[in-house]
């Protein structure tokens, strides 16, 4: 097959330095956008630049925006020269192919067969020139995919010759050149897309979405926007500097007049219409994607920023990875031992010590069929899978849609014991014990998080040098308001935005004098070092509740896994 062959996927002219990660990198929060240093405290390049070097790494794990970053790279001159992959890989790979096609800068990419990766990650440089990839002592010839390896249909041949405008003829460009990177035969159908890429992290994003609208581009299936990078309607009063929120909402515009629906949040699935099982949609942002496929039972890869809203112009998407039926099935079986007593918090340690298990695969998880996980538990769990796993899916024996799949008859094995819970709750609690500021919503707080901190918080007020601040969707927040909930809260001393999320947060909303934060978010505690340079704790709902009065997280691990 097409997938076991050393491919080049985007050419490139270089000869530079090899540097190769142990274990895959997530651009969004690992990578410095105007740098290219590694900036993922958890990853073992940390304080390394990659920009001009030749990166070998498995494959890539974590946010879909990781796309983003590379553009920017692209852009600043600070990319890598080329990155070579064993495994599939979407997000920076489409990353490369918009430099390339759109602004004419270029990261090379291939992907390359076990044992040619082995060899080349043992050289210190390499020469990557037409179809050869060369190095000391090794050599080998790449197969170049083009789109002449797709079936595609009289309308998708339609669009790429220019019927639907420049806007949509760029998109199938870009669609087919990713599906046949992929290995697809063929694109599909999708009714639905959610676009990640208005985060005004960079210029990059800016750069990319006006030059789209300037080609009056215009969504052809219902597409929502995720989180942004300040509150739409008022950033003004939060001390945000009128130059980047004029930018921030330029961006938010752009998608607008695009035709997306100005929702704004990073947790579409909240929303009262939500995917159904098996159909197929388009969406971006990894937490979204996972949850859609593990707990709604949903159909869609995990699309890199810019590709989704190509899919969105369109309506049509690689028919590869999870929506084809052999590859939801799992490929690893971990089995959980969940301790007696346990709280909230065991769902972001099973998910982020899931993905450091299954890094490159989907894994079931078995021993929770009593467990019960609340919708917020499961969206827990799926968020920091994504952090630590390229995987778009994961499943839960008795609990997800597909949880009862059969494993592949070659599947993995791995056991989740208290020991490694207490490991990674110390692993995400490397900060002070003395906190400045409670981080809640990443992804986005739903009604029932709203109520239950409003619960923890009642009678009592935030200690006076602490922030505590929740991010929440524009729907969520309207539903809280109605219901006395934020005035409770907010008469308690918590501050709360819509509109934006942890992940996009800037000073002066991310208040400026905090030293460590705390969240109970799994997601949000591997990022948060890298996106906001501060120390860390994590723990459930109910520790961050105390440590928003006391000011003080606890410091050691749950007794409930020790």
């Amino acid at each position: 097959m097409q997938q076991q062959k050393s491919l080049l996927i985007v050419p490139a002219e270089v000869n530079a330095e090899v540097i190769a990660c142990e274990e895959g990198l997530s651009f969004w929060g690992g990578v410095d956008p105007d740098t290219g240093t590694v900036i993922d405290a958890h990853h073992d390049l940390h304080g390394q630049s990659l920009a001009g070097k030749i990166v070998l790494m498995p494959t890539s794990r974590g946010s879909c925006s990781g796309s983003g970053v590379l553009l920017q790279l692209a852009l600043n001159g600070r990319a890598p020269a080329a990155l070579i992959f064993r495994e599939d890989e979407e997000v920076l790979t489409l990353g490369a192919v918009i430099a390339s096609h759109m602004f004419d800068r270029t990261v090379g990419v291939a992907r390359l067969a076990a044992s040619n990766y082995d060899n080349l990650r043992s050289r210190k440089s390499a020469r990557l020139q037409g179809n050869m990839l060369a190095a000391e002592q090794f050599s080998i010839d790449l197969h170049r995919v083009t789109q002449t390896d797709l079936e595609l249909t009289p309308a998708d041949k339609a669009m790429l010759a220019g019927d639907q405008g420049r806007s949509v003829a760029l998109a199938m460009e870009v669609i087919c050149a990713m599906a046949a990177s992929q290995g697809a035969e063929r694109l599909i159908d999708v009714t639905r897309g959610h676009i990640d890429g208005c985060i005004y992290a960079h210029d990059a994003n800016l750069i990319f979405a006006e030059t789209m609208a300037r080609m009056e581009a215009k969504v052809a299936i219902p597409t929502t926007i995720n989180a942004i990078s300040v509150d739409r309607e008022n950033w003004t009063d939060h001390g945000v500097s009128p130059k980047f929120g004029q930018a921030a909402s330029r961006l938010a515009d752009a998608y607008v007049r695009m035709g997306a629906r100005p929702t704004f949040t990073c947790a579409p699935y909240l929303a009262d219409d939500v995917p159904q099982l098996g159909e197929s949609i388009g969406w971006s942002e990894s937490n979204a994607v996972i949850f859609a496929n593990s707990v709604l039972g949903a159909r869609t890869a995990k699309h890199p920023d810019y590709v989704d809203l190509f899919i969105a112009l369109t309506g049509r998407a690689p028919e590869t990875g999870v929506y084809l039926s052999g590859n939801r099935r799992p490929r690893m079986v971990i089995d959980v031992d969940p301790p007696a007593g346990y709280d909230d918090a065991l769902w972001p340690l099973l998910g982020w010590i899931s993905g450091h298990l299954a890094p490159d695969r989907v894994p079931v998880l078995r021993g929770l069929e009593k467990a019960a996980p609340s919708r917020d538990d499961l969206r827990a769990l799926c968020a920091a899978f994504g952090t630590t796993s390229a995987a778009a899916l994961l499943h839960v024996a008795g609990v997800t849609p597909e949880g009862d799949l059969d494993p592949v008859s070659d599947a993995a094995t791995a056991r989740i014991t208290r020991t490694d819970l207490a490991a990674a709750w110390r692993e995400l609690n490397s900060g002070s014990s003395s906190v400045d500021l409670i981080a809640l919503g990443s992804p986005h707080f739903s009604f029932e998080e709203t109520r239950s901190f409003a619960n923890l918080m009642a009678g009592k007020q935030k200690h006076p040098d602490i922030s505590v601040i929740i991010t929440l969707g524009r729907d969520v927040m309207a539903r809280a308001q109605s219901e006395g909930l934020v005035d409770q809260l907010q008469s308690a001393g918590v501050q709360f935005y819509s509109d934006l999320c942890w992940c996009s947060i800037v000073e002066p909303m991310f208040p400026t004098k905090a030293k460590t934060l705390m969240t109970n978010s799994g997601k949000y505690a591997h990022y948060a070092p890298g996106l906001s340079g501060r120390e860390v704790r994590f723990g459930s709902l109910s520790d961050c509740a105390k440590a928003a009065v006391t000011g003080n997280a606890p410091t050691d691990p749950p007794g409930w896994v020790l």
